[in-house]
């Protein structure tokens, strides 16, 4: 049988005797006298030969105990300690900015029909970092019994629920950027409601997270709209009248990416240069 290299384990705790606190190999392996404080200074014998192991005739007792491995033998692994994970910052001037492998939070605006949830999976699935997808539509769904369909009606019961969402995704991106983990969120904000706009996404989030409006044009996104099934799908006149109040985006200072002519991979793409634009100079909003 082999044994494992180390300090000899201290003796088992015994009822009657304390912990074995201050325990230390020398101690429990003495050389050929140990100190009797009653009767002075005793031989002790030395230990038997290991079964099967032939003692050498006169052989000297141990005299020290083996010293203790160095630490890093232990096999214990440091962590480095935690905490939030610093938005991106302007690089040196002689590097370029590189958003695919950076920890980001960005929002994509946009009307119904715009991609933005297909843009945003496409997006977050073919990062070079562990990225996350957030969408407030899924997140407002969560609630089954007592929905309160935006398309019935904004009412106090809707925007309780639209606030408590926007809320749980904040939630949600801050506890992933603190664990080093980027995330995309996708939310139709209207650049002329205070309830359904930014505030309230910069307040949940925080002043670095990057917004991004996915703009095509009318016809794109009935298209899209007609292709859509249950409560996400709006009636031609909604879509016509979401896409008209999206336009004050122009203007704003936010960047804006017209997909009417690209597909998901593209506009993909398309987002990754607007966003190292904005790494490097961020949208006053």
């Amino acid at each position: 049988m082999q044994h494992a290299v180390g300090p000899p384990l201290p003796p088992p705790h015994q009822p009657g005797h304390g912990p074995a606190a201050g325990w230390s190999p020398a101690a429990h392996h003495p050389g050929p006298h140990q100190a009797d404080p009653q009767h002075g200074t005793a031989p002790v014998p030395p230990p038997p030969p290991a079964p099967g192991y032939p003692q050498a005739p006169n052989a000297p007792a141990a005299q020290h105990a083996p010293a203790p491995p160095p630490p890093e033998t232990t096999g214990h692994v440091p962590l480095p300690p935690g905490g939030p994970v610093a938005m991106p910052s302007a690089p040196p001037a002689t590097a370029a900015p590189d958003a695919t492998g950076t920890t980001l939070a960005v929002l994509l605006i946009g009307p119904a029909g715009a991609g933005k949830t297909s843009v945003a999976k496409y997006w977050a699935e073919h990062r070079r970092v562990p990225t996350a997808h957030i969408s407030l539509d899924d997140v407002r769904e969560w609630v089954r019994s007592g929905f309160a369909d935006p398309q019935s009606g904004w009412n106090d019961h809707s925007e309780a629920q639209y606030r408590l969402a926007r809320r749980t995704c904040g939630f949600a991106a801050r506890n992933f950027l603190a664990n080093g983990i980027s995330c995309i969120l996708d939310d139709a904000v209207f650049p002329d409601r205070p309830v359904v706009g930014l505030g309230g996404w910069k307040r949940h989030v925080g002043p670095g997270l990057l917004p991004v409006v996915l703009l095509p044009g009318l016809e794109i996104v009935l298209e899209r709209n007609a292709e859509r099934s249950g409560n996400r799908r709006l009636t031609d006149e909604e879509v016509a009248r979401i896409h008209g109040r999206m336009a004050g985006w122009y203007g704003s200072g936010l960047p804006i990416i017209d997909n009417s002519q690209l597909d998901v991979p593209a506009t993909a793409r398309v987002l990754d240069d607007v966003l190292a634009r904005s790494i490097a100079s961020p949208p006053a909003w």
